[in-house]
């Protein structure tokens, strides 16, 4: 049953976008870039890219109105090994490692409040209570999921309407200058494009998305326009707080950009806050990731145990909490951010592909919105960052190649006989 109307989809994609990365990830970006406004140019780089890649989405979704994400997506344009690729990287990549780190910094901040607690089960209470929930009932787990988000926005706006006029440097901090040119600058998007993965949440769920060739584009697009002009106003309260030494480098670079703003109050206030961004991205990822392993459930790359017949597809959703919980417990995802944004760019870049590629089959009968120069700008950002990674950051690459070629060895071993969906 399709539930899910325009208002739900969109607070996905916001939920989806806005959880870990905005208030970790640019004290790193100060400590490459060392200035500022090249952060704010990079955040504003990632949105503009992030935003041609829902045009490009929408597009696709209007095209194939069904769930499952890349894996509809490169299943139908491309071949079916690519979507079984795209699948298995969404259950590796794209939402156990995530949710993962989510839950790992809630337990985290939410130490403070229960000390007696160790990090990680604080994040696996929270894990198991929402997969719980949206085992339960789809629709009751979207009103929670939108009333918490609603109340996220406000506490951010709000946090950014103080912070603004506080803020004491406009200008280059401590005399630095620009750090490692355009190969760090790239570099820094492949951080920032971790902040804006969830821009294509609503796809995932598509099968319980209300006349979804017109909800779907609308969905991607306005999610994404409004959380790319967050994210500035955000990070503009942030990176001009204090002088660049004082945030460059620092995980918590928004509670010491709140401390520097207001003491311990503001402090504690947004502590509060990232906790609610950490809630709410959780929830939403735990709702649409187990809708890509349910779409290959059906399409036979996974056991059908995991297919949805009807309801929330209950299955899909344990094993998708379960190997969140092994991630959490195992501590094994140094350079998290980087593997991430390297490897779901892969990803993303051959749906586009695989779009232009319908597009060029189908002519004018398929519309395509800014064709070519939207999918186009989508696809030469995401590569560039791609081989940019490469260069610097081999370790962190090698990772995410070795997860592509898992998804391969995956189809090669449970492909059925008359796979469907090729193009």
């Amino acid at each position: 049953m399709r539930r899910l109307g325009l208002f739900s989809s969109t607070v996905l994609v916001v939920a989806s976008m806005v959880g870990t990365g905005v208030f970790t990830t640019s004290g790193f970006l100060l400590a490459e870039l060392k200035s500022p406004w090249l952060v704010l140019l990079a955040w504003l780089a990632g949105g503009g890219l992030a935003t041609c890649g829902a045009l490009s989405y929408g597009a696709l979704s209007r095209r194939f109105p069904e769930s499952g994400g890349e894996y509809t997506f490169l299943s139908r344009t491309l071949h079916p090994a690519l979507g079984n690729i795209a699948g298995w990287v969404s259950l590796l990549v794209g939402f156990s490692a995530p949710l993962a780190a989510a839950a790992f910094g809630f337990g985290e901040y939410a130490k403070a409040w229960f000390p007696q607690w160790p990090p990680q089960w604080l994040g696996t209470t929270l894990l198991c209570g929402f997969a719980l929930l949206h085992s339960i009932d789809v629709e009751g787990g979207a009103w929670v999921q939108n009333f918490a988000v609603l109340f996220k926005l406000i506490l951010m706006a709000a946090f950014i309407i103080l912070a603004i006029p506080r803020l004491p440097h406009y200008g280059p901090i401590d005399g630095e200058g620009a750090g490692g040119g355009p190969g760090a600058f790239l570099v820094s998007l492949v951080l920032v494009s971790f902040s804006y993965s969830g821009w294509n949440a609503a796809v995932y769920v598509a099968g319980e998305v209300r006349d979804p060739e017109w909800t779907l584009p609308r969905a991607l697009l306005s999610g994404t326009v409004l959380v790319t002009v967050l994210y500035l106003l955000l990070n503009m309260a942030f990176v001009f707080a204090a002088p660049l030494a004082e945030l460059a480098g620092r995980p918590d670079i928004g509670r010491a950009a709140a401390f520097a703003l207001g003491g311990i109050e503001w402090a504690d206030r947004l502590t509060t806050l990232v906790i609610l961004a950490l809630v709410t991205s959780i929830s939403a990822m735990m709702m649409a990731g187990p809708r890509v392993y349910a779409r290959m459930a059906a399409d036979g790359f996974l056991p059908r145990l995991f297919a949805r017949d009807q309801g929330a597809p209950r299955w899909s959703i344990g094993l998708q909490c379960a190997l969140a919980l092994v991630i959490l417990w195992s501590s094994t995802f140094k350079s998290l951010l980087t593997y991430i944004g390297f490897t779901l760019s892969l990803s993303t870049a051959a749906a586009v592909i695989g779009l232009m590629r319908l597009k060029l089959r189908e002519g004018a009968g398929f519309k395509v919105t800014g064709w070519p120069w939207v999918p186009g700008v989508f696809l030469l950002g995401v590569l560039s960052m791609a081989v940019s990674s490469i260069l610097r950051q081999p370790t962190e690459s090698l990772y995410g190649i070795a997860t592509l070629a898992l998804g391969w060895l995956a189809w090669r071993v449970s492909r059925p006989d008359a796979p469907r969906g090729s193009a």
